[in-house]
Parts: structure tokens; sequence; C-alpha cells
């Protein structure tokens, strides 16, 4: 199946100094990047704490950076300032080009075919199933589902949107609501800007030094945090995936809280456990075969085998986490 994708922005830049002029700014190395080679990079503030990110293809020709859809305008804008005196031009193009996903290239070729100005097909494919030769992760391998996620993004002319509904009605290819996406990307741990970020993120909590940035390379805004913390400390919150009881058919919403009961060594006869808020969901889904999950981040100290109860809509959920980043991860 395919899925609209067409509310995601697309920033461009341009020139020959664009690989090694973004390749100082962000998290991951692209002085060299391969035409055709899709990786994705993080801009960091001073203190390491997310700001952006964006999914990376270069044509020869041209940066394109797939990006949610608000960080279009306010992306190229801080780019714009950062230009000085290099031979780089920035872009959104938003309006001209659109984003498929899909899990598969054949059911994007039976929809449309990929914008290739440049003479490269223009299909993102998520580096995220499998750690990069720069990353670290600190999920533990065995049973990691990133393995089974193969996620493309496909830019494409806008006015192939036609095309592609054209091929959905005429049944040449399957068409799948976001949610479904969603669903499969919660499932495989992968975070996301829009869902998991907030304005204390830093990329150790998520995993994301696992795709996202490469330790090799320094001398770019927020690298000291990125260092110290995977080198002398510990991510101050984690990510984990929830299992949820569907017995109430109630999802959770972003930002509901997380609680958990606080253990107490001698409890007194009769007396009542104390809840203590623990985290909050970033994201929920309902997925074909998992049923209702969702990722949350959670305080770094809560034990990995503690049983948490999420408030959502008045209601009690409760759930049974699995971690992604371990409770014990640390230098």
């Amino acid at each position: 199946a395919i899925v609209d994708l067409s509310d995601r922005g697309v920033v461009t830049v341009t020139g020959s100094d664009r690989l090694s002029w973004l390749h100082s700014m962000a998290s991951q190395a692209l002085s060299r990047l391969r035409p055709g080679t899709g990786t994705e990079a993080l801009l960091l503030d001073a203190s390491g704490r997310i700001e952006h990110a964006a999914h990376v293809i270069d044509d020869g020709e041209t940066t394109w950076l797939v990006v949610e859809g608000d960080e279009a305008v306010p992306l190229t804008a801080w780019l714009d300032r950062m230009r000085f005196m290099l031979r780089v031009e920035v872009a959104d193009r938003s309006a001209e080009v659109a984003v498929l996903g899909a899990m598969s290239i054949a059911a994007l070729d039976a929809a449309a075919p990929a914008a290739a100005p440049a003479g490269v097909a223009l299909d993102w494919v998520d580096p995220w199933a499998a750690p990069g030769p720069g990353g670290h992760q600190y999920a533990h391998d065995a049973g990691h589902p990133a393995s089974d996620w193969h996620w493309i993004e496909r830019i494409v002319p806008r006015e192939a949107l036609a095309e592609a509904a054209a091929a959905v009605a005429a049944g040449r290819v399957v068409v799948a609501g976001s949610l479904a996406a969603e669903a499969l990307r919660i499932a495989a741990w992968r975070p996301r800007l829009a869902t998991e970020v907030d304005e204390k993120t830093i990329p150790h909590e998520l995993d994301w030094l696992r795709s996202a940035v490469d330790l090799g390379k320094g001398c770019y805004k927020g690298q000291e945090t990125v260092a110290k913390v995977l080198n002398l400390g510990r991510p101050p919150r984690r990510l984990v995936l929830l299992h949820l009881d569907g017995s109430d058919t109630v999802l959770p919403a972003p930002g509901d809280e997380v609680v958990g009961e606080k253990v107490r060594p001698e409890p007194e006869p009769g007396e009542e456990p104390e809840r203590r808020t623990v985290g909050r969901i970033t994201s929920s889904a309902m997925h074909h075969e998992l049923g209702p999950v969702a990722l949350a981040v959670v305080k770094r100290q809560v034990p990995a085998d503690l049983p948490l109860i999420v408030l959502s809509h008045g209601i009690e959920v409760a759930a049974a986490q699995v971690e992604i980043v371990p409770a014990d991860a640390g230098a």
C-alpha cells in the first residue's frame, strides 16, 4: 500500500558547497553523501536538544530535506541565516513537490514515478532498519523490531498526486491511511520529530544516535552534549513501547500522563500505594497484530518491570512497558 504524505515539507539546498555546509551544522556526516543514498540528520541547540530533524537525500546537484509540514518554513529561514559567504541556496519546495510513503518500491512504482531532476530517483530509504556506521544503539539487538521496518519516502511532483489517486481508483495499488503507517512506526520503535520530541529532548533519550548521529564527526552545535552523555553520563529520560489494555477501547492521546506506583520497602497494612507521574505518551495507535500500542518518554530511573498506568479520558489504562532505551543505559 501507499500512504499520502503530502502534508510533509520539502526543503532543498543547491550550490557547490551544500554538502560540506550542511555537514558542518548537522549531527550526521554529510560531506561525502553519495547521490541516491538516504540518511537523516538532526540540528541541535547548544545544549544538545533537538531543534530540527530531516530525511536527507542528494541527487548530485541538489540536497533534498523531507521534514514535518510545519518545519519547512522555519527550517528554510534558519538555514538561510546560516549561509554567510558560501555558495549555497535554500528553498522551500513544498508547493512544487509532495511525498508518498510505502514499504516497497513496487507499491510506489504502481502509483507514480519518483522525481528525478538530475537523473537520480528521489527515493529516501529509511536508515532505521540497521544502525548507521557511525552511530550507537542503546536498545538490545535481540528482538529489535527495526528489521521489519522497510520504509521509503518518494518525492514526486505535486501534480503526480492525481496520477497516484487514479492508480488507486483503478486498483493498481492499495492506499492506506496515515494511522496505519503510524502503527507500524510505533511498533518499530522509530522516533519522529512531530511526536516524540519536546523542548528538552536529546537524541540519546529516543535511541536516535542509532541512525541520525555520526559519532566520528565533531564541531557542530550540541556535539559536546552528545559526546558527554554517551561517554560519561546517562540519558535523563528514556523511550519505551507500551502495550495497552484495550478492554475499555480507549486509545491514549499524546501528552497523557503515565503514572507508576511508588514502591515502599515496608508498607503499612492497608496503606494505599502512592502514585507518581513518571512520563507522558508521545504517540499511540491501533496495531493490526499488537492491538493498542504507544510510545512514551519516561524518567530514566523508572524500573523496567514496573507496571504502569496511563491516565486518558478519565480512565485508567493498564500498560506493560518494553524497554527501548534500557533503564541501565550508561557510558
